[in-house]
């Protein structure tokens, strides 16, 4: 299977997906898949709805939150926390090389986590999200503001 990268006990993000990757990660024991690559990003990534069926004949939950790289937004977190909220994990969640996937995560996490942590735990599995701490810091306070 492609590059898998556990974040949580919950989450582990992955590089592109293939419909023998869906089949390998049903064997690994994920409930869901969620997709972070727009349709038509490249041209060697399959459709999303050919993921969502083979998703589906295995058993498994899909949700497609599609993400422009390099620009996540508010918006883009809460539809990936909407997405989790709703699976049964463990939950598979990728895009072109996971940082994406890991980055939603991280945003998401940052309401309930202090950011020192959410890093350590990006890093532990291979991504370097340091270049977000300040977005970080702003959502950890905001949320302990409220």
């Amino acid at each position: 299977m492609t590059n898998v990268s556990r974040i949580s006990p919950f989450l582990s993000v992955a590089t592109q997906l293939d419909e023998a990757a869906v089949a390998a990660a049903a064997a690994q024991g994920f409930r869901a898949i969620v997709n972070n690559r727009p349709d038509g990003e490249g041209d060697d990534q399959p459709a999303g709805a050919t993921l969502a069926a083979a998703a589906e004949r295995l058993g498994l939950d899909y949700r497609h939150v599609p993400v422009v790289p390099g620009r996540v937004t508010d918006d883009d977190v809460a539809a990936f926390e909407r997405a989790l909220a709703e699976l049964k994990g463990p939950v598979l969640a990728f895009c072109r090389t996971g940082t994406r996937s890991t980055t939603l995560w991280a945003l998401a996490e940052a309401e309930r986590l202090h950011p020192d942590a959410v890093l350590a735990s990006a890093h532990d599995a291979g991504f370097d999200l340091d270049a977000m701490r300040p977005r970080l810091e702003a959502r950890w306070q905001s949320a302990k503001a409220a």
